[in-house]
């Protein structure tokens, strides 16, 4: 079934990135309109000066306009004042307003990708919950309960050609094991692809033991991320639940049926989907992690299972912190239906504005 993309957050992103545009703009209209006074002043002065020169020349009939003279200078020189007052006390509120501008910007940005982080972690956590879903339905299919029953008779065959018409079905897995009590896989759906795989001894596989030891057909196990050696290495999210007498809830514990999920490339899928900008897309990475902060997924492709995010303790549920020159978006799983999650994030990392 195909994984269902990314959604982009309803907020409106434009805003804060509007509100310094026009900062910035009204702050060089207001810097020019006081360039102009000020050179207007200067030429007042001049003619002032001139003026005054001029009626001193003339002597006793100047005597008045000297007086006119003076006091456009004085005015003059109070524009200058009021002038230079002006630039100042605007400077200073643009620097106010740009200031919140870019808290609004950072608030606004962070916010964003807080959103993408949560839509990519429950975009997963839906697909995981229908794989619980498919393993615990699939334990009791008749086919997987006689295998069980009887695991070194015939019945095997029909387990593993009902293993492969299910996989036919469903794209997402690599493949599907029936496994006896002891642990012994008996059927698998994909025998061609993966030989070698009947008669694997997977009792000492947490995916196993967890599932054999459940108390009812409604619970299941589900183990990390971790290639499969089995399975060509591939790494694998193995879903698993116990196959019980009858096909019941409370029946006797006949095997495990464990379900691989073919995690990177609807992992990829997933991380493809979130909805960046396009100045973002280059420079942001979105990533799937675990609960110790061990990258499962990257939308570029790097560190999968080897790199671990840096979350601090006090990062809460969901937020943004920095870290090595980057911004870091995260959203801890908040499960789906009766799936819990494993405690994973979504989290996207771009690098900090310089």
């Amino acid at each position: 079934m195909p994984l269902s993309t990314v959604a982009a957050p309803a907020a409106e992103t434009t805003a804060p990135e509007r509100v310094l545009a026009l900062t910035d703009s009204a702050a060089q209209v207001a810097a020019g309109k006081v360039r102009a006074i000020q050179a207007i002043t200067r030429q007042t002065r001049v003619l002032a000066l001139n003026a005054t020169i001029e009626a001193a020349r003339a002597g006793e009939l100047g005597r008045g306009f000297a007086v006119v003279a003076g006091e456009v200078k004085n005015v003059a020189g109070e524009v200058a004042r009021l002038a230079t007052e002006m630039e100042s006390e605007l400077t200073s509120a643009f620097g106010d307003l740009r200031a919140v501008g870019e808290r609004m910007v950072s608030e606004v940005r962070g916010q964003r990708l807080v959103d993408l982080a949560l839509n990519a972690i429950e975009i997963m956590d839906r697909n995981l919950y229908e794989r619980s879903c498919d393993v615990r339905w699939w334990a009791t299919d008749s086919a997987m309960v006689e295998a069980a029953s009887d695991p070194s008779g015939p019945r095997r065959a029909h387990a593993a050609k009902r293993l492969g018409v299910i996989l036919s079905a469903y794209t997402v897995y690599l493949d599907l094991w029936l496994a006896d009590a002891q642990g012994r896989v008996i059927a698998h759906g994909r025998p061609d692809r993966f030989p070698g795989v009947v008669g694997l001894d997977v009792s000492h596989e947490p995916w196993f033991q967890q599932a054999r030891a459940t108390r009812s057909g409604d619970d299941f196990a589900v183990a990390d991320i971790t290639p499969c050696v089995a399975l060509g290495g591939a790494p694998v999210a193995t879903y698993a639940a116990a196959v019980r007498e009858g096909g019941e809830a409370k029946g006797k514990v006949l095997g495990v049926l464990g379900i691989h999920f073919d995690w990177a490339p609807q992992a990829a899928s997933v991380l493809r989907g979130v909805r960046l900008q396009p100045h973002e897309s280059a420079t942001t990475r979105a990533l799937l992690v675990d609960r110790q902060g061990r990258v499962l997924a990257a939308s570029d492709g790097q560190g999968a299972l080897a790199e671990t995010i840096p979350i601090p303790p006090q990062a809460g549920a969901s937020g943004v912190f920095e870290a090595g020159g980057h911004l870091f978006a995260h959203h801890a799983t908040p499960g789906y239906e009766t799936y819990r999650g494993l405690g994973w994030r979504g989290v996207l990392v771009q690098p900090l504005a310089r």
